[in-house]
């Protein structure tokens, strides 16, 4: 098979690429952004007549777009950038797939829930998105689904790994460069390392279960605070760093972030037959990875 993957310089691209390595697949990674050392097809994702030349001589059997805006804060002042990457480009993929009888994975976020919630969401829950972030990716899921084309939509949360920035990455240095780091309390999630996932896909793949369409949720197992997650990283770094818990108040933002992120893996676990692992036990080994 020959899989296409978007945003492959990104967190679960990069993933994605080591696995790549002993897979049976032929893998096009593609992106906007070079990075030494690695082969990277350059693609705008939305321009569709350079989507649709690489999908042809490619001869593309499977898109999985792990690109988007991410930037959350900037998201709230240049919505039209936003939009273009979160819907725009997967209305796009989608489009092509439908007409090319491919298979597209989809990312998808906990932003699309405005985080009022106090059990697990399911993925039955009407999103109710409450930042310019969450309402693009919520019209980018819309539109694969209105396309026709066999979909998997995977909403995950809180990423981090060994690539790119991620809160992992950033409070891990802090911690041993700093005596105290303040973190907010009130806002729950599950984090995700992007290893986990990539494995998640690739096992989907592997195990010939792309014909499971619909829309899922993933995210490692247990549910913590940002302030915990910090906590948990200070110790597994071995620091001393006092970490302080304080208010989303005391941080004033122009995005309203869902106070409540954790998502309901049921679904997932049950259709596909994959093992989650715990948060704790994930981020331990990326930590590893990280500082070896």
């Amino acid at each position: 098979m020959n899989i296409l993957v978007t945003g492959a310089n990104g967190q679960l691209g990069s993933e994605l690429r080591l696995l790549a390595v002993n897979s049976i697949h032929r893998f096009i990674f593609t992106d906007v952004i070079d990075l030494p050392g690695r082969e990277t097809v350059f693609l705008d994702i939305c321009d569709p007549d350079a989507v649709k030349t690489v999908c042809d001589s490619e001869s593309v059997d499977l898109i999985i777009n792990c690109a988007a805006y991410t930037n959350v804060n900037a998201a709230e002042s240049d919505p039209d950038a936003a939009a273009s990457l979160n819907a725009k480009a997967p209305s796009l993929l989608a489009d092509i797939a439908a007409a090319r009888r491919m298979t597209l994975i989809h990312i998808s976020t906990d932003y699309v829930f405005d985080g009022s919630a106090n059990v697990p969401y399911k993925e039955s829950v009407t999103p109710s998105p409450c930042s310019v972030y969450g309402s693009t990716k919520l019209a980018g899921e819309e539109a694969v689904r209105r396309s026709g084309c066999r979909s998997i939509i995977i909403r995950t949360a809180w990423l981090y790994s060994r690539f790119g920035k991620n809160f992992v990455k950033t409070i891990g240095e802090r911690c041993v460069a700093t005596d105290k780091i303040s973190v907010v309390v009130d806002q729950v999630g599950s984090p995700t390392c992007a290893t986990d996932l990539a494995a998640a896909i690739m096992y989907i793949i592997d195990s010939g279960q792309l014909d499971k369409c619909g829309t899922y949720h993933f995210s490692n197992e247990g549910a913590i605070s940002w302030f915990d997650f910090a906590r948990a990283i200070a110790d597994l770094r071995s620091s001393d760093c006092k970490i302080v818990p304080c208010s989303s108040s005391d941080y004033p933002s122009p995005v309203h972030r869902p106070n409540y992120s954790v998502l309901d893996k049921s679904k997932f676990k049950d259709t596909f037959g994959f093992e989650i692992p715990y948060w704790r036990t994930s981020l331990s080994k990326c930590i590893a990875e990280i500082w070896k």
